[in-house]
């Protein structure tokens, strides 16, 4: 109890929690947002994360501070800390995080309006995946509306419309979204329709898809909890997802050739995401490939109720 009273009885350690309510950044990005010297920032958030305030995610060479530790007491009064804390985050503080969560957006925007033509190939040749397209189509009940968040060229499009009558397919690179249309012309796919929007504030009005599909999108996301949030506001209870995504790994280059924020994911985290924002799993596969493709991870889930919503 005492070494949590300690480690809050600081301005520059709330400045950082303050923070890290709204979701998980590195030490470089914590730096800028607090306009602090790195040795500091690196000291400060050591002091948390040995009173179990914080735990740290390692991703390649890069680790993500979350307020997620392991400390008892911590737990037991972190609602009111954090109701507290969102009341009083720095509006300069709050400005340059909004302005660090745009810029991993818009880099992810504006890498996939570059290579939009070329993607499939990239992805074919740089990262290779275990084949796992039928299995993710035969997790998706057959309903009414099944949206699929990050569309990209469109190649699932003509699958999910098997399992829906009708199709919506959202992503945020326009040029994408020209080449899924192409795909869904040449095809004579009826019964679908492509937005442009983002993954965290969907073109799509509550309640309105019974299922959404996540293909090779998440690690895209530069706030994954927000990102399910949004998911549960498009759902009805009972309404589910199905993700495919990669499973943790350790190549650290596809920050900077295929623009990921993270390197693939493990089931336990995702399941964290899923429950705070209201789903419960239901399935969970590890697929795996052969010496030279990346192990993939299937995961569906059904809203149980609606998540608290984190707002920043």
């Amino acid at each position: 109890m005492f070494s949590t009273f300690k480690a809050l009885a600081d301005p520059t350690r709330l400045r950082l929690l303050a923070v890290l309510v709204h979701g998980e950044f590195t030490v470089q990005e914590l730096t800028g947002i607090l306009g602090t010297g790195q040795s500091r920032v690196s000291h400060h958030l050591k002091i948390l994360t040995d009173a179990g305030l914080l735990s740290v995610k390692r991703q390649g060479t890069w680790g993500y501070y979350r307020l997620d530790g392991d400390n008892p007491f911590f737990h037991a009064i972190r609602s009111v800390v954090e109701a507290r804390l969102r009341k009083e985050t720095a509006p300069g503080d709050k400005e340059r995080m909004l302005a660090t969560l745009e810029k991993r957006r818009h880099r992810s925007r504006d890498f996939f309006d570059r290579h939009a033509r070329q993607w499939d190939n990239l992805v074919r040749n740089l990262l290779p995946m275990a084949d796992y397209e039928k299995e993710l189509l035969a997790c998706i009940p057959r309903v009414s509306v099944v949206l699929e968040v990050g569309v990209g060229t469109g190649n699932l499009l003509a699958g999910l419309r098997g399992r829906a009558a009708k199709v919506i397919g959202v992503d945020h690179s326009s040029r994408m979204l020209e080449l899924a249309r192409q795909r869904v012309a040449e095809a004579g796919l009826d019964g679908v329709e492509l937005r442009l929007g983002e993954m965290r504030h969907l073109p799509v009005a509550d309640g309105a898809a019974q299922w959404i599909v996540l293909n090779m999108v998440l690690h895209h996301a530069p706030h994954p909890q927000q990102v399910f949030y949004e998911l549960a506001r498009v759902l009805p209870d009972g309404g589910g997802i199905s993700i495919a995504d990669l499973c943790r790994h350790d190549q650290d280059w596809v920050r900077e050739q295929m623009a990921d924020q993270w390197l693939g994911f493990e089931r336990q985290e995702l399941e964290t995401w899923l429950a705070a924002a209201g789903f419960e799993p239901v399935f969970f596969n590890r697929v795996s490939g052969n010496v030279n493709e990346q192990d993939t991870l299937l995961l569906s889930a059904v809203k149980i109720r609606q998540g608290m919503e984190t707002h920043t």
